[in-house]
């Protein structure tokens, strides 16, 4: 007999949520065991049949919320709203991924300075969460590593020996591949740990690039793997469950190279996790996101999170185009052939043709334009990936590419692994190409290969795709927080790019704040090593506070257009691990001082209880603008009338020690601050102090939204240097 039954539900009928429930009053419901049951309470008592069979409720946790993630339908979600002790049910959202010589260029040096006081890192466990690794690549070899320490708690779900001294932990909490190790099929997580922890591998390079040591941040830290993501993505049901068993297995630093859109912090299963985290003293590191250089793009907003953009280093990787009259573009790639002629070849713009989309080079787009054996220009977005241009040039006959930057791009350039030769170019280069073509009766180029360049006095510089700020979630706080390594970056790989047959010492170089985010996580655990008793608040504080604002020539940091970064763009500035070693002065916030902050947020009492995990009436608390938080930065709104700030700071320095503020006030604003100086007599002695702003009129503003300055607390041997951000209203 054929029909529908009503008790069996359509499989496309059931989604992920994510449920939020009230803590039960009951001590002993409370423990891990029975918050299973109080959880179970909560589902349909006569569950609808899956047809995949698989188990209803797919994530209980303990310590990031109270609550579960389960497979339902819509009628059973609603029929759960009925019940006592329920808040709150929302359908997963999905996130996804922010995709050697660094150590050197950020002052890390074998055997001296900060490297050799923080012992390497040693001792401090990492937590990555990514698209899982692997553990057989020669960056995990735990030559030299201790055991794990006593407190750890974590599992290795690979078999065998993969796991050791150096790589401790590895879990999979993909939903898409439950029952599996955590291998890494994608290859961004095993670049990611290796960039955090990696041991010292010598002879690294990509196609004989970029030869070196690659070597993590941290390179005598222990790494506890938690697989998330695989190619569609990372669910935030898993994201939350990783994050609740790194907190249960004992990490210090957790590194998440993933994000999504902005989201109110009650409802980011990111922002919610990080909290727990935080509450536990463990410091959270997250990418800021791909989608600059637009305002406002940014991921992973919460002030108790380290929000890391993403900048240039010093090396390039040089692929040079000479044209058919004679003038020269340096671009970049990392497949760099020798045999590759230096005679001129025929030129052409993929764009020419009828077919505007054709300019990108998407798969199939070339096969009516002759590019056989000639130099093809394709334009740099359209949603096609700079690698899969070339490919698509390479299977339509073409020669090499150039690939040039749209206007958004600027100067901004990757060494990427392309399939044939090609050069990656700045914007106006690409204008000089395009114009020479259409001037042109036979346009012709090459392409001419100088390898691996260090030294480029222009570093860092901000990379066009780094997310930019002011923060939607939260404008009263400033972000990006800093800026650290992220464009070409070479790492671990589960594969070879270059045709080697051992994966095992495979690397590959690629761009992202997803690589910026485990430098700063490597970078922390390093402070951590160093400075055990230091809050998570305070590491960020010194990591922030001694920030390099100049390049390696001493002029301001740039973006992708050459003109100066602001900080939106670059935060507190560019990472420098020995500064932050000896900060001076730290800011510091405990787990309860965001409470105020977060009902001044406007947040109710629910929504605040599902981020800080315990009863509040924000009617009772007093509640704090957002500037108001002790942060290491200001972001203020200015209206009509003068604004007060409070600070405090805490000397980590010399017991004796005396600042004297140092203001460079945002144009169109009056900086003033009470008392100009800070005398200290002891360590972690506090200090409070008091800014107030007053606009003024000046006629200087003109119609610009923003204006920037900072301040700074000067002493004999330290600078603590806050960035300040105004916005006009």
């Amino acid at each position: 007999m054929s029909g529908f039954s009503p008790a069996i539900a359509d499989k496309t009928q059931f989604k992920t949520y994510v449920i939020h429930v009230k803590h039960p009053n009951n001590e002993e419901v409370a423990e891990a065991q029975n918050l299973e049951s109080w959880y179970k309470s909560f589902m349909p008592t006569s569950m609808t049949a899956d047809s995949d069979q698989q188990p209803r409720i797919v994530h209980s946790y303990q310590h990031v919320m109270t609550g579960f993630a389960a497979r339902l339908t819509e009628d059973e979600v609603n029929a759960m709203k009925e019940k006592d002790g329920f808040v709150s049910a929302r359908p997963e959202k999905i996130f996804h991924l922010h995709t050697t010589h660094t150590p050197g260029f950020l002052g890390l040096h074998k055997g001296s300075g900060f490297w050799k006081g923080s012992n390497l890192g040693k001792g401090v466990i990492i937590g990555v969460l990514d698209t899982g690794v692997l553990p057989d690549h020669v960056s995990f070899s735990d030559a030299g590593m201790p055991p794990p320490p006593a407190k750890w708690k974590g599992k290795c779900e690979f078999k065998g020996t993969s796991c050791n001294n150096k790589l401790i932990g590895a879990r999979n909490f993909d939903s898409e591949s439950t029952g599996t190790p955590p291998s890494d099929e994608e290859g961004h997580g095993t670049h990611t740990a290796s960039t955090a922890a990696g041991n010292f591998v010598k002879h690294a390079s990509v196609f004989g690039n970029a030869k070196g040591t690659a070597v993590g941040m941290a390179p005598h830290a222990h790494l506890a793997i938690y697989k998330v993501c695989s190619e569609s993505g990372c669910a935030g049901s898993d994201i939350l469950a990783a994050l609740d068993a790194a907190i249960e297995d004992g990490v210090d630093v957790l590194s998440l190279s993933l994000g999504g859109q902005s989201f109110p912090f009650h409802e980011d299963p990111i922002a919610l996790g990080a909290f727990a985290a935080t509450r536990k003293g463990i410091f959270v590191s997250c990418s800021a996101g791909n989608e600059g250089p637009t305002n406002s793009t940014l991921s992973n907003e919460a002030p108790w999170i380290l929000t890391v953009a993403a900048s240039t280093m010093d090396r390039s990787i040089k692929a040079m185009v000479k044209l058919g009259n004679g003038k020269n573009f340096d671009g970049e790639s990392l497949f760099q052939p020798r045999d590759f002629p230096s005679e001129q070849l025929p030129l052409v713009y993929a764009g020419a043709g009828s077919n505007a989309s054709s300019a990108f080079c998407g798969e199939g787009s070339l096969k009516d334009l002759d590019v056989k054996g000639k130099v093809v220009v394709c334009d740099r977005g359209g949603g096609i990936s700079r690698i899969d241009k070339g490919k698509e040039v390479k299977n339509a006959g073409g020669a090499a590419m150039i690939l040039t930057n749209g206007k958004p791009d600027g100067f901004s350039t990757l060494a990427d692994p392309h399939s044939l030769p090609a050069a990656h170019v700045g914007y106006s280069a690409g204008l000089s190409i395009k114009a020479y073509i259409n001037s042109s009766n036979k346009p012709t180029a090459t392409l001419l290969f100088k390898g691996t360049i260090i030294g480029k006095s222009a570093a860092p510089e901000i990379t066009s795709f780094s997310s930019r700020g002011p923060s939607l979630a939260s404008p009263g706080i400033l972000k990006p927080d800093i800026t650290g390594p992220g464009v070409s970056v070479l790492a671990a790989w589960p594969s070879s790019v270059d045709n080697r047959t051992d994966s095992k010492v495979a690397f590959n170089m690629i761009s992202g704040t997803s690589m910026s985010c485990p430098h700063l996580s490597g970078i922390a655990a390093l402070l951590k090593s160093s400075h055990p008793e230091w809050s998570p608040a305070a590491i960020k504080s010194a990591i922030m506070t001694t920030a390099d604002v100049l390049n390696l020539k001493g002029d301001p940091i740039l973006d992708e257009t050459h003109e100066p970064a602001d900080v939106f763009a670059v935060g507190a500035g560019h990472v420098n691990p020995s500064r932050a070693n000896d900060p001076g002065l730290i800011y510091d916030i405990q787990p309860n001082d965001y409470i105020p902050y977060l009902c001044g947020l406007g947040y109710n009492d629910t929504q605040v209880r599902a981020i800080i995990r315990h009863k509040v009436q924000c009617s009772k608390e007093s509640s704090i603008p957002e500037a108001q938080l002790n942060y290491p930065s200001f972001s203020v709104a200015m209206g009509s009338s003068a604004l007060k700030l409070q600070r405090t700071v805490t000397n980590v320095g010399e017991a004796k020690a005396s600042y004297i503020v140092k203001i460079s006030a945002p144009q169109g604003v009056d900086v003033s601050v009470k008392p100009r100086k800070l005398d200290f007599t002891q360590t972690n002695q506090k200090k409070t102090y008091t800014v107030t702003f007053e606009r003024k009129d000046d006629g200087k503003t003109g119609s610009k939204p923003f204006a920037q300055g900072f301040l700074e607390w000067v002493s004999a041997k330290h600078s603590v240097r806050s960035p300040i951000s105004v916005k006009f209203e």
